[in-house]
């Protein structure tokens, strides 16, 4: 990796960091249902750097987003989402026959609140978490992953002419 491309991680993550800290003043509809706006920044890096990157971003975000908010107990619901998202769009991105960057963002949207409700689940000893809000959460993973997805895609485009 040359100094170039680490400057732009580098910015990248500090993006994802920034981007973490003021998805927290937005209100959310259920608890666990947010915009994933920090997700933006872990896709691109997806897209341009390659999945063992992406990882980095994420899980630096993940620790000092976290921390930065004050919410050192959201560490681990949202490294537990935030690795199982990871790893089905690093595994999505590899069929682009079938798989466009708004369906990998979308299913990644999905699987970081499958992993959050997994680690509930466990830490509250209940599978009835799964049944009051899967249904909400994947709708909102839906509509979020796909928004999400979407300006990705843009932020993708203009850096492949620009930079």
């Amino acid at each position: 990796m040359n100094t170039r491309d680490m400057v732009i991680l580098s910015l990248i993550t500090a993006q994802a960091i920034v981007l973490h800290y003021i998805e927290g003043f937005i209100p959310v509809l259920a608890p666990g249902a947010k915009l994933g706006l920090a997700n933006i920044m872990t896709i691109v890096t997806l897209y341009i750097f390659g999945a063992r990157y992406a990882l980095v971003v994420s899980v630096i975000r993940i620790l000092l987003g976290s921390l930065l908010s004050g919410n050192p107990m959201g560490i681990l619901f949202s490294m537990v989402g935030g690795i199982l998202s990871w790893l089905i769009m690093a595994i999505l991105k590899g069929y682009p026959e079938y798989f466009t960057l708004v369906g990998v963002s979308t299913a990644g949207a999905a699987f970081h609140n499958l992993g959050q409700l997994a680690t509930a689940s466990i830490l509250y000893n209940t599978i009835g978490i799964f049944f009051t809000y899967l249904p909400m959460l994947m709708l909102t993973s839906a509509i979020t992953g796909y928004f999400i997805g979407f300006a990705s895609r843009h932020i993708i485009d203009y850096l492949e002419k620009h930079v």
